[in-house]
C-alpha cells in the first residue's frame, strides 16, 4: 500500500459527508422526494485498533446514483477507511460501496442514517481482520528471511515495517515470546498454484483519485460477485472447466492488478478493460443460472 493522503483528501474529510440543503417546505405524503434531499448526514469518525495504529473511518451517503455495474439507479452509502490518519504514509486500506434500493421518501433516509453506525463497526471488525492477516504475513516474511537471508524477502517485510509499524512490531514481539516459549511454527499449508476465483480480493489498493478508486471498487465487487456465481454453478453441478479456468485467469490477473504491485495497472484505461473483460465473463456466468 502505497497512498498518501494529500491537502485535497483533507479538505474533503473536515466534515460529515451528506446534503446541507433544507426543504422549505415539508414533503407532500406519497410524492417522492427531490433526488437532492436523499441524502443524510455521513461520518468522520478516528479509530485507534488493538496494535495502536490510528485510522480514520469516512462513511458519505452519495443518495441515488446510476451504478455501472448493473445499469441500475441505487441508493449509495460509500465506505472508506484511511490508515496512519495525519501521517506522511497516510493510505486507504480498505473502500467499499453499499448499494441500498433507491426509495425516495424521508421514511427512507431514517433507515439509511441507522445503517450508518453499523457499516461503521463492520470497517472496525474488517480493520482488525486485516491487522490479523498482516501480522502473520509479516511473522513467515521475518521466519523466511531468518533461514534463507532472501534480500527480496528482507526488502517486503521493511517495506511493511516501514508502513505498518505498529503491525510489524507486534509480529516481533510474538514472534520473540513463540520463541521464548518453544512454541513450534506450524507447518505452511502449500498456496494453489492460482487462487480460486471464488475468493474476494485480500489484498487491493485504493487510489486517492476519487475516479480509479471507483473503478477499483466495481472491479473488486464484480470478483466477488463473480465468484458467489461460481459457487452457485458448482452446486448445481453445471460448472465445466472451461469457464472455470477462464474465470480463474481473469481473476487471477484482476487481484494482481488491484494488489497495486505493477504501477502501470493503476490507470483509468487498464481498469477500464480490467472490469470489462470481468462484466463480460460474469455476464456469462449469470446466463447459466437462469
Amino acid at each position: 500500500m502505497r497512498s498518501t493522503l494529500h491537502g485535497s483528501d483533507l479538505k474533503r474529510l473536515a466534515g460529515p459527508g451528506g446534503s446541507s440543503e433544507v426543504p422549505r417546505e415539508p414533503p407532500v405524503p406519497g410524492v417522492p422526494l427531490d433526488r437532492r434531499l436523499c441524502q443524510v448526514v455521513g461520518l468522520n469518525q478516528n479509530y485507534v485498533s488493538a496494535t495502536g495504529t490510528l485510522y480514520h473511518i469516512q462513511i458519505e451517503d452519495r443518495g441515488p446514483v446510476l451504478d455501472r455495474v448493473s445499469a441500475r439507479e441505487v441508493r449509495r452509502v460509500n465506505v472508506i477507511v484511511y490508515a496512519n490518519y495525519g501521517e506522511p504514509n497516510a493510505r486507504i486500506i480498505y473502500g467499499r460501496d453499499y448499494d441500498f434500493p433507491d426509495v425516495r421518501a424521508q421514511e427512507h433516509n431514517r433507515h439509511i442514517e441507522k445503517q450508518i453506525p453499523e457499516l461503521a463497526s463492520a470497517a472496525r471488525r474488517t480493520v482488525e481482520e486485516k491487522e490479523r492477516r498482516l501480522v502473520a504475513r509479516i511473522k513467515r516474511l521475518i521466519r523466511d528471511y531468518y533461514h534463507s537471508k532472501d534480500e527480496a524477502t528482507k526488502k517486503e517485510f521493511e517495506e511493511a515495517n516501514a508502513l505498518f509499524p505498529f503491525l510489524f512490531s507486534r509480529a516481533w514481539m510474538e514472534l520473540r515470546e513463540e520463541r521464548s516459549k518453544g512454541i513450534a511454527v506450524p507447518p505452511q499449508a502449500p498456496s494453489p498454484r492460482e487462487p480460486e476465483p471464488e475468493a474476494p480480493p485480500e489484498d487491493v489498493l485504493y487510489p486517492l483519485d476519487p475516479e480509479l478508486r471507483e473503478r477499483v471498487i466495481e472491479i473488486e465487487r464484480i470478483i466477488i460477485e463473480l465468484g458467489r456465481d461460481l459457487q452457485m454453478l458448482k452446486a448445481r453441478g453445471i460448472a465445466d472447466d472451461i469457464l472455470l479456468q477462464t474465470c480463474r485467469k481473469l481473476v487471477s490477473r484482476a487481484k494482481e492488478g488491484l494488489s497495486g504491485r505493477e504501477a502501470t495497472e493503476f490507470n483509468a484505461r487498464r481498469l477500464d478493460m480490467t472490469r470489462n473483460s470481468l462484466m463480460t465473463t460474469w455476464r456469462q456466468v449469470r446466463s447459466r443460472l437462469r
